[in-house]
């Protein structure tokens, strides 16, 4: 079972279920006039249930797959496709939802994620796949996501919202002295599609001392990096999709932010829906 903390944990979930239900209501009388399937996927679908906080006051969350699994009304989603890598977790997932809901079309794979995003862009992209539209929740715990993996759903019909580790991963990895270990720049080139010299450019400032022994350079972090992770992130979703929601931001019981999380998409009227949502859970914060 998912073990994870704080109000931002329930927010998430509960952002992505109201997007599912409004997403279903307008996606509803278009798929009868033409023919659609709706798909919904999740690339970190869990276990289908969340720990929240500690044993002597715990809390049992339903996680965001048996939520969307339980939205009947206008319509359910006619395909479900859960990515869980562990594979205990995975196995739950299959107690908590194939079992419980026997009536729907539920897929689990134990796999990695980025595997199954390119895998389902190729459906998308495929004379049958035409026929489909999709709505997906890529929820990592870390830096899991590939850049490559978001660049195969370019142009494709699919809403795409994504939990982004501003400060629990990027802003980790970014030393204050730019200092950074070759494992650490691989992993930063791989989640931002980025080179190293555009990553130390973007987050690091250089200042130049005249001292008695001459001029000395020396190199130190943006004070806002993780903000900056943030504004990064969003221009390069930019240009992968023609509109980027505003992030909805995740935030510890210190107030320090954690994650960003956005929607993405090739609709306009999309992205300004999950604006609607996300501004109401920001006022939250």
């Amino acid at each position: 079972m998912n073990q994870f903390g704080g109000d931002w944990t329930e927010n998430k979930i509960e952002i992505i279920v109201e997007y599912a239900k409004a997403y279903l209501n307008i996606m509803n009388i278009y798929a009868t006039k033409y023919s659609w399937k709706l798909l919904y996927f999740d690339g970190f679908a869990g276990s289908g249930y969340i720990k929240k906080g500690k044993k002597e006051n715990q809390k049992l969350i339903v996680g965001a797959a048996k939520r969307v699994l339980e939205i009947e009304e206008p319509r359910p989603f006619d395909l479900f496709y859960f990515v869980e890598k562990d594979i205990e977790n995975a196995n739950n997932l299959r107690e908590n939802t194939e079992l419980q809901f026997p009536e729907k079309s539920i897929h689990i794979v134990n796999t990695d994620c980025n595997e199954k995003i390119k895998s389902m862009s190729e459906f998308l992209a495929s004379p049958k796949g035409k026929k489909y539209k999709a709505l997906a929740y890529i929820d990592p715990c870390g830096m899991q996501l590939k850049w490559n993996s978001l660049e195969t759903l370019q142009k494709l019909s699919v809403d795409v919202w994504i939990l982004v580790p501003t400060g629990m991963g990027v802003n980790r990895l970014l030393k204050n002295d730019s200092n950074i270990s070759d494992a650490w720049v691989s992993k930063l080139e791989t989640f931002l599609g980025m080179d190293k010299e555009e990553i130390l450019k973007y987050f690091y400032k250089e200042k130049v001392s005249h001292t008695l022994f001459g001029e000395e350079t020396t190199t130190s972090k943006e004070v806002k990096a993780i903000e900056k992770s943030a504004v990064l992130y969003k221009e390069r979703l930019a240009k992968l999709f023609s509109f980027v929601s505003e992030p909805y931001v995740l935030k510890n019981k210190s107030n320090s932010i954690m994650f960003h999380f956005f929607m993405a998409s090739n609709n306009r009227s999309a992205v300004k829906i999950a604006n609607e949502i996300i501004k109401k859970y920001n006022k939250l914060n």
